[in-house]
């Protein structure tokens, strides 16, 4: 874990642990057995404060344009690494799916759609993208979701009660601008900010598009941020109500609003996507993963966007 990151409720920085050398590892070994063997943890891991950060686009005044950061204990940062390593052995994660795995970044994703999107320019073919976007992913995941989809990866009973006891009785605040707010339950989502979120956020993923991707094998995923692509708009249109049913049936939100279609290669009247009857708003770029990506299948803005932030330093 690394220095210099803001605290939790208790006050211990990471790096008191780390002056403390081997004395803290053999503490912190002995007490993380204890946990893991009575499955409970301390009090005052359950605490947060929870942090807005605006997301820089959008009304600065609407809630729904900031994002939620949780600050939390640092020594239970360190047990939910344990956890993660020792989960991560016995869960296999879809091809698919790009996010928080090993070997696999945001740049083996963009590379990945550009090549596709290359080809079928050069082949003069349409392509058909729907970029779905999931209004509150790791806040709306339904705990009880959360618990059946470990259980269905094969994560050891033992292993889904600790998690569970990290999300039992869980309490934030919240710091604004003149102070922090009363404490209140958290009762739904993952926790932001959390060590162990991405991961287990890509379970449930892996689990509830299960099906769905075996019907829709042209997508791709980064933890949220999914891509559905085909040759077709009817059957891209088919695939994303797939999606759309197959996530929305277990608590989770397609933004109607945010998720956009773009065609590569685009002949004339090739017409919208619709889903559930509202047209997708349609695009000649999109910003995927911070990186632009053109209709044209061209990536000129982007190496200009390149350029200029070198220029500036």
């Amino acid at each position: 874990m690394k220095s210099g990151k803001a605290v939790g409720p208790d006050d211990i920085p990471v790096e008191v642990w780390k002056c403390l050398g081997e004395a803290a590892v053999e503490f912190l070994t002995s007490l993380f057995n204890r946990v893991l063997e009575s499955e409970r943890m301390p009090v005052e891991w359950r605490r947060s404060v929870l942090v807005p950060i605006f997301k820089n686009k959008g009304d600065v005044q609407s809630c729904s344009n900031y994002r939620g950061i949780k600050l939390m204990s640092h020594t239970m940062k360190l047990l939910e690494r344990v956890v993660e390593a020792r989960v991560r052995k016995v869960v296999e994660i879809c091809e698919q799916q790009y996010g928080f795995m090993p070997r696999k970044s945001t740049t083996d994703a963009i590379f990945a759609l550009r090549i596709l999107m290359e080809k079928y320019r050069d082949g003069q073919k349409e392509l058909h993208c729907v970029f779905v976007d999931l209004e509150k992913a790791y806040d709306r995941v339904p705990r009880e979701e959360l618990w059946y989809c470990m259980r269905k990866s094969g994560v050891a009973e033992k292993y889904v009660r600790v998690v569970q006891d990290m999300y039992e009785r869980s309490r934030t605040v919240v710091r604004c601008a003149v102070g922090q707010t009363e404490e209140f339950k958290v009762e739904v989502g993952l926790h932001q900010g959390s060590v162990l979120s991405p991961f287990l956020f890509a379970i449930v993923m892996d689990q509830l598009s299960e099906e769905v991707r075996q019907e829709s094998p042209w997508t791709m995923m980064f933890a949220d941020d999914i891509v559905i692509c085909s040759e077709s708009r009817e059957q891209v249109e088919e695939n994303l109500e797939r999606w759309r049913f197959a996530l929305e049936r277990r608590g989770m939100k397609v933004s109607r609003s945010k998720t956009e279609y773009m065609c590569v290669n685009e002949r004339e009247g090739s017409g919208t996507v619709r889903l559930q009857g509202e047209e997708v708003k349609k695009v000649q770029e999109f910003k995927y993963l911070g990186s632009t990506v053109q209709s044209n299948g061209e990536c000129g803005k982007e190496v200009k966007k390149r350029v200029q932030a070198g220029w500036n330093g």
